[in-house]
């Protein structure tokens, strides 16, 4: 009886263990360990998504707390510079906040905004690409054209749009409490598309293969069968463009919030961040806006490379 007992409580163990083992054979796990671009790639972007999401406990300073700001600190250089104080490694801003404590707070609204816009895009997009890719028809067709009519324009025109749109209509009062949001959907209803034409394109290939033909066959209705055989196979893809998506993302937010429509100056985000220091770029003070155009970019380019590899791991062609 007892010897049951454990035979049932260990097969959660054994599957889990036999799960690790297989992705640890994996042809993707090989290709990961044999590029040494993708592992310092994926190092920084744990690194930086680690530093944001525990800033409190890793920033030497809260720019948010306003008794611990002092102006006579303001525009402080590195502290290897002749000027520079030792107790703000990357200098001070305009308010005297420490730069390396605004940029791990900063990136902390930046991959937030970015993860939520895409998950939003994502889920958008699969939606309506599985229903235009498996019913066809009319339904396809207006999705499609919908689609076509929104690539026309650049992603961050049609961002400013709808950015434009939802301030106009909340009231006036409510655009600093709902910023964030405002900023999601912004993003979030510009980049679908993306997903919506590769989920498409992938439910016409599998609509008609033997295992859809056979669960239409037995009764299983048409939503069941896009979620439960449809998509798992054009996971794929989505998790490509989900990946280079979120550096996408990351970099729109920082330019809407550059160009004064996205997370006010009083919130850091890099955007912010860089948009305020670029006024004292030519007085001097250029690490106010160096340093965090550096973290922009070097989080940018650490998401793209595991994305391109990714891409190129999934694809059966290239294994």
């Amino acid at each position: 009886m007892s010897g049951a007992m454990t035979n049932k409580g260990d097969k959660p163990v054994a599957r889990f263990g036999d799960g690790v083992k297989r992705a640890l054979d994996s042809d993707i796990f090989h290709s990961f360990l044999k590029s040494p671009v993708t592992i310092v790639a994926s190092i920084v972007t744990l690194v930086m998504i680690l530093a944001s999401v525990f800033a409190p406990l890793v920033a030497p300073h809260d720019p948010f707390d306003v008794a611990t700001l002092n102006l006579l600190d303001s525009e402080l250089p590195p502290f290897w510079e002749a000027d520079g104080d030792a107790r703000y490694l990357l200098g001070t801003d305009n308010l005297g906040r420490d730069v390396f404590s605004t940029i791990l707070y900063g990136s902390r609204v930046s991959l937030l905004v970015g993860f939520t816009s895409v998950v939003l895009s994502m889920v958008l997009g699969i939606a309506l690409g599985l229903v235009a890719g498996y019913k066809g028809g009319l339904i396809d067709a207006f999705i499609m054209r919908v689609a076509e009519i929104q690539l026309s324009f650049p992603t961050i025109l049609v961002a400013l749009l709808i950015n434009g749109i939802m301030r106009g209509l909340l009231p006036p009062a409510q655009h600093a409490e709902l910023t964030i949001l405002v900023l999601v959907l912004s993003i979030g209803l510009s980049n679908w598309v993306q997903f919506a034409r590769t989920v498409r394109a992938s439910t016409l290939v599998e609509r008609n293969k033997e295992y859809v033909l056979a669960a239409r066959l037995i009764g299983v209705k048409p939503f069941f069968v896009m979620l439960r055989h449809v998509l798992p196979n054009v996971m794929g893809p989505i998790l490509v463009i989900a990946t280079l998506g979120l550096a996408g993302a990351v970099l729109t937010e920082a330019t809407l919030s550059f160009l004064g429509v996205g997370v006010p100056p009083t919130e850091p985000s890099l955007g912010t961040l860089i948009n305020v220091g670029s006024d004292y770029l030519f007085s001097g003070a250029w690490w106010i806006t160096i340093f965090p155009g550096a973290a922009l970019a070097i989080l940018v380019l650490a998401v793209n490379l595991v994305g391109d590899w990714l891409r190129d791991a999934l694809n059966p062609k290239l294994r």
